[in-house]
């Protein structure tokens, strides 16, 4: 059988043609409601506990209003029931303001539904979802996590024949396939700046907290390392690694094969010098392969500063004299 590529990426779903932006997530899941009506009404009784007549619903994408933002799928049979859903990619949700903001929506408000609610729409758990999603007064707020419309439509896929069975077979690929995972086929490495000193955790209370190892000890002692997961302050990368390299006393010391990941709060399990406590933010926590060692100094060179974060190309790490040279010829190779 013949193999379609587009943009250098396989195209393994029928999903995959439309994309696999947070845009372009909401609209393969919209379109599969509408030609799997059976799916739509097995979410909303997921989400509201109703039965619905998906024959009754309209869909909207990305629908405007003065005043009110623009959402990213509303459907509503104006009887039993209108949802807004706010799609986020990854273990992210939306924040209060967003979700204030779509509560007062003179569509949404006026609307003679019975039944309500602006749903959370991401890989993140319904448990993770439920402590920290905002709380909208006088606003029902739910979480729909991807998974759960992957095992709804698994469900259904048994039972049904032809083209629905077809679609939802492609759908369940697809959600699978953009849920977190690593690039196995990429060579890039994020250099991160290694600190000698003590870790300092921002646990979810708000307070300040110290551990007794520092960050490089933590890679020395359990092989590990720990960072939030992107999407908020830092610039931190919202998917997990395939490469990672440390930087300390001026120099590389070391490159490594990410083996596997966890998604967490609490570091503790893994790092027990670390206090058990929950954190203010999720982190991803890797499981480092054995140490790639430069066959000679790479120094840090003159372009990169402080705890800066920069991404690299394995071999130019390998072969450059300094790290800002390795990181200046990647970016030449892909411009």
């Amino acid at each position: 059988m013949a193999e379609l590529f587009a943009y250098n990426e396989k195209v393994e779903t029928i999903f995959d043609l439309i994309g696999d932006r947070e845009n372009d997530i909401t609209k393969s899941i919209a379109w599969a409601f509408v030609k799997c009506p059976n799916l739509l009404e097995k979410v909303i009784e997921h989400l509201l506990h109703v039965s619905v007549d998906a024959g009754n619903a309209v869909i909207r994408y990305q629908e405007y209003e003065k005043d009110g933002g623009i959402t990213d799928l509303e459907i509503t049979d104006n009887q039993k029931f209108y949802i807004i859903i706010e799609a986020k990619r990854g273990w992210i949700l939306p924040g209060e303001s967003q979700l204030k903001l779509y509560s007062k929506r003179e569509g949404f408000v006026r609307n003679p539904a019975k039944m309500k609610a602006i749903v959370s729409m991401s890989e993140c758990t319904e448990i993770y979802a439920k402590k920290r999603l905002p709380i909208i007064p006088g606003t029902t707020v739910l979480h729909l996590p991807w998974m759960v419309i992957c095992d709804l439509a698994g469900g259904l896929r048994i039972k049904t024949a032809g083209k629905q069975n077809y679609i939802l077979g492609e759908l369940e690929r697809y959600i699978k396939r953009i849920m977190t995972t690593q690039n196995k086929d990429t060579n890039w490495v994020y250099v991160v700046s290694l600190g000698l000193g003590e870790v300092e955790i921002a646990t979810s209370e708000g307070k300040k907290e110290t551990a007794g190892i520092t960050y490089v000890d933590i890679v020395r002692k359990y092989n590990r390392y720990c960072c939030p997961i992107g999407g908020g302050k830092g610039g931190w990368p919202k998917e997990p690694l395939t490469y990672i390299a440390f930087r300390y006393h001026g120099k590389l010391q070391s490159i490594h094969h990410i083996e596997k990941y966890t998604v967490t709060d609490n570091l503790h399990p893994f790092v027990p010098e670390i206090p058990d406590t929950e954190l203010s933010r999720t982190h991803f926590v890797y499981e480092l392969g054995p140490a790639i060692t430069p066959p000679k100094d790479v120094r840090t060179g003159d372009k990169i500063v402080m705890s800066n974060r920069v991404w690299a190309q394995l071999d130019t790490l390998l072969t450059s004299d300094t790290i800002t040279e390795a990181m200046e010829i990647s970016k030449a190779r892909n411009t």
